[in-house]
């Protein structure tokens, strides 16, 4: 039997690797650490304002000053914050509807329906556009007094209660016609007064009348009512046209005639005047030679009846009709 040499060999050990980093370098990653958490920080205090916006900063809640559009700077939270505030934009409330999309849009009736001074009802439909003039006095005397209502219902309801006030003060027809333009001009004036006055920062442009109509229960009604009115107004024109025809003709001719009347009364009297004074003067030849007098007037009555007369009836002395032409004796027609 063969002797067999067994070298016994221990196994390998496993290694552990153990990293102890040393205090030195556990010190760096902690500063590290912090400094890019105190550049994060500080960085959270960038901020970009855009064209149509202003920025409002506030130091523990403190408004501070404005900042402009562009990248801006300011302590980071707690101790300063901004509020960003679009003063370019061109806002608007809408006033007896609401428009949820292009072409689509739902009536409020209830806020539509305002009441006239001669106590009639109108459905009016309006809508008022506005800028934020002054942010500051819109984020600090509005906004931040706005508890149960927001910035667009308090804009809505103001325009609102003057509208009514307005649409109070006229009659429907006048709503209707003539005053439209003129109520929107004053509830323009009036609401921008009003926001002065609470110095909210809001900016009126304009407010629009959008429609202005009966309501849909009376609309039928209130046609026939209009359709009369017409009537009545077009025999009224007519009936002033034919007064505007016949007055001044019947006027035109009392003119004439009493023209002709004054001519006629000016023509007698001067032919009046004129045979007083003949018959004065021959009256005074007549006192002077009455004989003489006698004889010129009869010859000058007989010249005036022979100038115009034609044919004469002679009687001579044996009593017998004998014809004087006298046309034939100077020539004349003997057909006359």
């Amino acid at each position: 039997m063969e002797d067999f040499d067994f070298e016994y060999h221990e196994p390998e050990k496993k290694r552990n690797i153990n990293f102890n980093p040393s205090k030195k370098t556990i010190k760096l990653v902690i500063i590290i650490v912090v400094i890019a958490i105190i550049a994060i920080y500080f960085l959270s205090g960038l901020y970009m304002i855009d064209p149509a916006e202003i920025g409002l900063v506030k130091t523990f809640g403190k408004f501070v000053g404005t900042t402009g559009p562009g990248l801006n700077y300011h302590i980071p939270a707690p101790f300063q914050s901004v509020v960003k505030v679009n003063v370019s934009t061109l806002r608007k409330e809408e006033i007896g509807f609401r428009t949820y999309d292009i072409g689509t849009y739902t009536t409020y009736e209830k806020e539509a329906l305002m009441l006239t001074g001669d106590g009639n009802f109108v459905s009016l439909e309006a809508v008022v556009q506005y800028y934020i003039s002054n942010p500051e006095d819109y984020i600090f005397n509005l906004l931040s007094n706005t508890n149960i209502y927001g910035t667009d219902d308090i804009v809505r309801f103001t325009v609102q209660s003057i509208l009514r006030e307005e649409v109070a003060a006229n009659t429907i027809d006048a709503i209707l016609t003539t005053q439209r333009d003129v109520i929107a001009a004053k509830t323009t004036a009036k609401v921008q007064d009003q926001f002065d006055m609470l110095k909210i920062g809001i900016q009126v442009k304009n407010v629009y009348l959008q429609e202005v109509s009966p309501p849909e229960q009376v609309v039928e009604a209130f046609d026939d009512v209009n359709n009369a009115k017409q009537d009545q107004e077009k025999l009224v024109n007519q009936a002033t046209q034919y007064k505007n025809d016949v007055v001044p003709n019947a006027q035109g001719q009392a003119a004439q005639i009493i023209k002709e009347a004054e001519g006629y009364s000016e023509q007698v009297v001067l032919k009046a005047t004129g045979e007083a004074n003949r018959f004065s003067a021959v009256l005074k030849e007549y006192l002077q030679a009455p004989e003489i007098t006698k004889k010129r007037m009869y010859l000058e009555t007989v010249n005036d009846i022979l100038d115009t007369a034609k044919k004469f009836v002679v009687l001579d002395s044996d009593e017998v009709f004998k014809f004087l032409d006298l046309n034939n004796m100077i020539g004349g027609d003997s057909n006359d």
